[in-house]
């Protein structure tokens, strides 16, 4: 794995841990990131303030999906950076309806919702999805309900952390907002038993990532999409992380030729540029929403919709998909390899890992600290568990670079124990 020529001349050298230290006493401290302060970055590399280079296998948990600043979609923005970049949804603009339409289209649905954030678009799939219990269902106003499975993420706004049972995330920020409930992730016997006439939508992740990339049985998504179709409620796929090419698909629910009534996007779609998000739905379900019931200043903005419309170019042409499928099986194939050498196990689909490292040889933390003296960028979940999910533009050469970096490490930290 050979790291490509310099990046772009650094600005004034700087000390990393300077810049660290000043960040302390006025940057709240809600994320404990890596101590490596990225100064410029492209494609799969990125380089630090004092000059050093890494490979970035988190991708900014999906988000960077087609690299650090994509020719086609640096492009994209720059073009729409000299026209015209905000209107709010007062007015009508120029690139909205195609990108709106595009969207749909490649998701095989009817209307798009555009937001920013992905905690946004789960706000919104669950505000639709009560709208329609209420105006086509029929449940009693002020009864719907929501039914999520546990060791969920979808994001970290008062109503999300209501239906989390991630205690960092939840605790301290209560009272909490009632309508949902919590079944096992994976089993459908305890779906179907939670679900009944007030249940408006059942929100899942068809892949939790947060939760260290749990993938379910096959057959599993098939099972909650019948259910919801026999019992008359929405399934709300959470495509966020792992939407938009990431697992070898378009779409992680068309593993199983699975459509679902509402479906959230995120991250991916801005390309790494600027914030996007999105709720596609079924027209009959985002029908029921009208003028002043929902909004975003800066939802569907032109410079957003440009990128996602750039976004959509790539997707289209099947590249992406195909090239992490193909990649998937290195992945996959490498991880197998280090089973029992300080791997106790894993979980891939496509280009996303889930990596369970022995605890004996330190936390996920502990893990992602060595591989970064590798030149290797990761972050880690729950306990020992470290996630990979390189951009899609990653070249066989350098993932079996990162793997061979994760052995040397493993190796390491072995002998040292």
């Amino acid at each position: 794995m050979t790291a490509p020529t310099r990046i772009a001349p650094p600005r004034t050298p700087r000390s990393a841990s300077a810049l660290i230290d000043a960040e302390a006493p006025v940057l709240a401290h809600n994320y404990h990131p890596l101590p490596v302060v990225i100064a410029c970055a492209e494609g799969v590399w990125v380089e630090d303030v004092e000059g050093r280079r890494y490979l970035d296998m988190l991708a900014g948990y999906s988000a960077l999906n087609f690299g650090h600043r994509h020719p086609a979609l640096i492009e994209a923005a720059h073009r729409q950076l000299d026209r015209l970049t905000l209107t709010s949804r007062a007015f009508h603009h120029d690139r909205l309806g195609e990108f709106a339409t595009r969207l749909a289209a490649l998701t095989g649905l009817d209307m798009v919702l555009p937001m920013n954030t992905g905690a946004e678009a789960v706000e919104s799939g669950i505000k639709v999805a009560r709208k329609w219990a209420y105006d086509v269902k029929g449940v009693p106003d002020g009864r719907a309900t929501v039914v999520v499975a546990a060791g969920n993420f979808h994001g970290r706004t008062t109503t999300i952390v209501s239906f989390s049972d991630d205690d960092t995330a939840r605790g301290g920020f209560g009272p909490f907002t009632p309508g949902f409930r919590t079944v096992p992730y994976n089993d459908l016997a305890a779906l179907e038993a939670a679900v009944d006439e007030t249940t408006a939508a059942v929100l899942i992740e068809p892949i939790q990532g947060e939760a260290g990339v749990l993938i379910p049985d096959d057959g599993y998504l098939t099972g909650v999409r019948e259910l919801t179709r026999r019992t008359n409620c929405l399934l709300i796929a959470d495509e966020i992380q792992s939407g938009l090419g990431r697992t070898g698909r378009t779409l992680a629910v068309d593993h199983e030729s699975v459509v679902p009534d509402v479906l959230l996007l995120g991250k991916a779609l801005g390309g790494g540029i600027v914030p996007v998000s999105a709720v596609v739905a079924r027209r009959e379900v985002m029908s029921v929403l009208g003028p002043g019931q929902h909004g975003s200043t800066f939802g569907g903005n032109p410079l957003a919709a440009a990128v996602g419309s750039a976004v959509i170019d790539l997707l289209e042409t099947g590249a992406f998909q195909s090239h992490a499928a193909e990649l998937g099986t290195v992945l996959h194939d490498g991880l197998a390899a280090l089973t029992g050498k300080g791997v106790t196990g894993f979980r891939t689909r496509g280009l996303w890992a889930g990596i369970d490292v022995d605890p004996s040889l330190g936390t996920g933390r502990d893990l992602c600290e060595r591989l970064l003296q590798q030149g290797i960028l990761v972050k880690d979940t729950h306990g020992s568990t470290i996630r990979m999910a390189p951009p899609l533009t990653i070249t066989r050469e350098e993932l079996e670079g990162a793997l061979e970096a994760l052995a040397r490490t493993l190796t390491v930290t072995v002998a040292a124990t």
